[in-house]
């Protein structure tokens, strides 16, 4: 999902988490080496390698041999805290109540939104898979010699795989370099990552996108695809857009490129759809807000009390996610020693998903200094992936 932000935190995850599967039992090691030895088929033989390969992954050896391949550094202050109290006490006591989209991703919230991405309505997730799976060995071409891969919001690097192999088979190695708010989101994908591929190099930072952003501008001395996918971008107000690509522009250098992912603007039905599926995923998503306030401060929200509302503002070019309060009622935070008070309709705002046309694509290039080089459209030309160059490269 896409929301209005209110610093450079990506509300967007469009990667569904990779769950590792348990290790091989006893059992499952005889049975294939029976089968490997005692028959001489085909797909005996596919049985026993696909074992092979896997139990090397998850052997301590191999796994000593990867962490060397691994670094993690995190730059969050463990002294802070994520900001909820404030967002939440400043968003529900003004007249517009809002919440930033950035705190639907707790743990509960992340895996709805796993499912969010499987849902037939929502197309983003198909669209620019289907770029990637077409297009990354002609986006790997652009890049002669050693590359590094910086993907901002990495979450679980479902997507980047396509990239990442892409450059492995054109170059041979890679260094990749997943910025991601969470760290166990990076540690999990990262050992995923170095167990599937043995001629990667992982650089991975925990931060938000400033600090990270910044760290990637003292670290990074070579050629840089920089990767923003998912629509992120989507997440912010127009003129924050362009605020937040500027940032982006500073770490580039002139031979570095963006690969950003943009969703287009299209007919208000799909876009409802997509916000408001049949399944009600989308609203136990947008509720679930709700529910982390209540954890986490104490609240005691009736959650069935307010109804998830999508609404296409095709003037301004966005979908925005409302909950709706289905009556006048009033909520307690005792964490916060705060009570806010609801008339029956009013709405909390949650999200803002922007949607570009093509030339509001490059007039938000140009507002970062930065000019398309290349663009590739997914069948039904519902979704972008752009290439953009620094303004003064040639």
């Amino acid at each position: 999902m896409h929301a209005d932000a209110t610093g450079p935190t990506s509300c967007e995850r469009t990667d569904c988490t990779v769950r590792s599967r348990p290790a091989f039992t006893i059992n499952e090691i005889v049975h294939a080496f029976i089968i490997a030895q005692l028959q001489s088929t085909p797909a005996a033989k596919v049985e026993m390698d696909t074992w092979y390969e896997q139990s090397q992954r998850r052997s301590p050896v191999r796994a000593a041999e990867n962490s060397k391949r691994l670094t993690l550094i995190s730059l969050a202050d463990a002294k802070s805290s994520d900001g909820l109290e404030e967002a939440v006490r400043q968003g529900l006591s003004r007249e517009s109540k809002t919440l930033p989209c950035r705190y639907f991703y707790d743990e509960v919230g992340s895996e709805i939104f796993e499912q969010i991405c499987d849902l037939p309505e929502y197309y983003l997730t198909r669209a620019e898979h289907e770029i990637l799976r077409d297009r990354a060995p002609e986006i790997a071409g652009w890049f002669e010699g050693p590359t590094t891969v910086v993907e901002l919001g990495s979450g679980s690097s479902t997507k980047t795989r396509v990239l990442i192999e892409a450059f492995l088979k054109r170059h041979g190695a890679l260094k990749y370099v997943p910025l991601d708010i969470s760290k166990t989101m990076l540690e999990e994908s990262a050992k995923a990552l170095l167990g599937d591929y043995p001629a990667l190099e992982i650089f991975a930072i925990a931060a938000e996108y400033g600090r990270g952003l910044a760290r990637i501008r003292e670290e990074e001395q070579s050629r840089k695809l920089i990767v923003f996918l998912g629509s992120s971008i989507g997440n912010f107000r127009r003129e924050d857009a362009a605020s937040f690509l500027r940032e982006v522009r500073a770490t580039m250098r002139p031979d570095d490129r963006l690969l950003l992912g943009i969703d287009l603007r299209k007919s208000a039905d799909v876009l409802e759809n997509a916000y408001d599926d049949a399944a009600g995923v989308t609203a136990r998503f947008n509720k679930n807000i709700l529910s982390r306030i209540n954890t986490e401060l104490a609240g005691d929200f009736e959650l069935d009390e307010f109804a998830h509302q999508a609404v296409v503002n095709e003037e301004v070019g966005r979908v925005e996610m409302h909950l709706v309060s289905r009556r006048s009622q009033q909520v307690r935070l005792d964490a916060l020693d705060l009570d806010i008070t609801f008339d029956e309709h009013e709405s909390i705002h949650t999200e803002n998903s922007y949607k570009y046309s093509p030339g509001e694509i490059d007039e938000l290039a140009a507002s970062a200094d930065l000019r398309r080089v290349a663009q590739w459209l997914d069948t039904k030309q519902q979704f972008s992936l752009s290439l953009f160059a620094p303004e003064c490269s040639s």
